[in-house]
């Protein structure tokens, strides 16, 4: 069973910086979408960047300038970038990748955004 392991969560002052890292524990054949989703208290859970299998990203518009998500292939791992950090993006970071074998997801990390 491939499990997904994030960390890099944690406390960071408005205008600060995270990176997030999800690595995967055993391969993933034909992998075509890599992503970070959040979910805050009293929300759903909303997809934040992602990246295709042929490298295409996207973000949600909120994040867009401040975030930037990377993969690197050899490893099965995506990063998550965060800069300039709000109180707004304090929320349960979570990773999911897609390929052979269907949506796998990482545990989720917290992460607080507060002076």
């Amino acid at each position: 069973q491939v499990q997904l392991v994030e960390s890099g969560g944690g406390l960071v002052q408005p205008g600060g910086s995270l990176r997030l890292s999800c690595a995967a524990s055993r391969i993933i054949f034909s992998i075509n979408f890599m992503g970070w989703y959040r979910q805050a208290p009293g929300k759903q859970r909303e997809l934040v960047a992602q990246v295709t299998g042929r490298g295409s990203t996207n973000y949600l518009d909120s994040v867009k300038g401040r975030f930037t998500i990377s993969r690197d292939n050899a490893n099965i791992t995506v990063y998550l970038q965060m800069n300039s950090l709000k109180p707004e993006d304090t929320a349960v970071y979570y990773c999911m990748i897609r390929g052979f074998g269907g949506d796998y997801w990482g545990q989720g990390t917290q992460v607080t955004v507060s002076s």
